[in-house]
């Protein structure tokens, strides 16, 4: 028998014995009033072995044990912080069931503090109450766990064992928090819009198949925050929209990429892509400093500072000064020897300004920002307004950061016409075997025909998180997608 398995048979004779003795090991509620790191905080210029008459009532598990017969010091851990606990067979209420605690198990105390000679913070417990019985052993405290298939498919004991990673998640609510309260106080409206679409638009992606079985209908997953949909918003009447929330798609996974992941996207009449850039880069600036508590991080090995200038790079004269590729007069064949040469992935069948978007990646990769990518060629962007002064180019900014795309924005394309003929385009494509092309969506061409005033859209995803959090964007998921676990 295995050690862990022999833990728990002796578990479940403690819960039979337990449970013979009255004792309810799996309570239904506990009146918890104080929390760990509250108390460290308000104590914490007590004197070695000074004792207080202040009383305390709290919970949360056990991850340490020494029973050392007529004492025991055990380390509580809740949501804020761990603390020591100590109980005597003197002081302590049902001490013999107190001695019986196992690592793991969830009790509440009530009890008052001191300072131990080694000046350790403690509670000395008065009374407390099994709340909930453990029947396996915890991961090591101080070591974790190591193999990175079971941190993710077993998350909730990477977060028990790892406070850092504990940190990671409440610091991700406070980036959308961040973001939800800059937008609220810009008086922008935050909406929902449909996660089941009946054509994949709104970006250039591989969409989710499903089948509704109610209207016998095929749908998709949505690639975008509902960008179709906040631009008929827009044609409603309303000036500022929002919407938070998850996306799909079918791609491959990596350091950057996953298929299902939380983004934001703005869409704000009268606007373009310069008020865009303005409003992005105060947004980006304020994220950091309520997440970091800074504008200079590091990321990807690049070493970032919010608060420099942000430069403007021009797509077409990076990539020619970088590879010497003129990418309007280059033909498919040389770019895709190029990417041979240079060792990235491509599928030949592809279009070949999917190509130079390929070849775009690859440059900016030592590029640390921040920064505004602009000049971006119509053909990569079919929702995108051309720039008034080059109509091979459209008014599109994205924000680089360490190496990498962290938001794209740009000036909505509202001319109907020209919509029509770029979505031909994208069905073209799709045709002849472009997953990525965007669906001919007729019902969004007819809302453009009502009028939609000019407007900007942006989009930013968890990918910024994760940038700044210095880890791959897989780490930075809560509960990762995981294959089945084989039996």
């Amino acid at each position: 028998m295995s050690e862990d398995l022999e833990i728990r048979k002796r578990r479940l004779e403690k819960l039979e014995f337990l449970e013979s003795q009255g004792v309810n090991p799996y309570a239904y509620s506990f009146n918890k009033k104080h929390n760990a790191g509250e108390i460290k905080k308000k104590f914490s210029k007590l004197k070695k072995e000074e004792k207080t008459k202040n009383k305390v009532v709290l919970a949360g598990r056990i991850i340490t044990s020494r029973i050392m017969g007529k004492i025991a010091f055990l380390t509580l851990k809740d949501e804020t912080e761990k603390i020591q606990i100590y109980g005597s067979k003197n002081s302590t209420k049902n001490y013999n069931l107190f001695k019986k605690i196992d690592t793991g198990d969830f009790v509440g105390v009530y009890g008052t503090i001191f300072k131990t000679k080694a000046g350790e913070l403690t509670i000395n417990v008065q009374k407390f109450e099994l709340l909930s019985k453990s029947l396996r052993p915890l991961p090591s405290t101080w070591h974790g766990l190591k193999d990175e298939e079971i941190k993710y498919r077993k998350r909730y004991l990477d977060i028990l064992s790892n406070q850092e990673i504990m940190d990671l998640f409440i610091k991700k609510q406070k980036f959308w928090n961040t973001i939800r309260t800059f937008l609220v106080g810009k008086k922008f409206l935050e909406v929902e819009t449909p996660i089941l679409e009946n054509s994949s638009g709104g970006a250039s992606a591989t969409p989710f198949k499903t089948h509704h079985n109610a209207l016998d209908i095929e749908l998709f997953l949505r690639i975008s925050m509902g960008e179709l949909w906040q631009k008929k918003l827009l044609v409603a009447g309303y000036e500022k929209t929002f919407e938070i929330g998850r996306q799909f798609r079918n791609e491959g996974i990596d350091m950057e990429h996953l298929q299902d992941y939380t983004q934001m996207e703005f869409y704000w009449a009268y606007a373009d892509y310069l008020e865009g850039m303005k409003l992005t880069k105060e947004l980006y600036k304020k994220i950091a400093k309520e997440v970091l508590g800074k504008l200079k991080f590091e990321s990807n090995g690049h070493i970032v500072d919010l608060n420099k200038k942000w430069e403007i790079y021009d797509y077409e004269k990076i990539i020619k000064r970088k590879t010497k590729i003129d990418i309007y007069n280059v033909t498919k064949q040389k770019l895709s020897k190029f990417l041979e040469k240079n060792n990235i992935k491509h599928d030949k069948k592809i279009d070949k300004w999917r190509l130079v978007d390929l070849l775009w990646k690859h440059c900016r990769k030592d590029i640390s920002g921040p920064g505004f990518l602009i000049g971006q060629p119509v053909e990569l962007s079919p929702l995108a307004k051309r720039c008034r002064n080059n109509n091979k180019k459209v008014e599109q900014f994205q924000i680089i950061i360490a190496g990498s795309e962290m938001g794209n924005g740009y000036s909505e394309l509202n001319d109907p016409r020209d919509q029509k003929e770029r979505f031909d385009r994208q069905a073209r494509l799709k045709k002849e075997g472009d997953k990525e092309g965007m669906d001919h969506d007729e019902e969004f061409i007819e809302a453009l025909e009502y009028g939609m005033p000019p407007a900007c859209g942006f989009g930013v995803s968890e990918r910024l998180f994760s940038c700044l959090m210095n880890k791959p964007i897989r780490e930075c998921v809560i509960f990762p997608l995981m294959k089945p676990k084989k039996q």
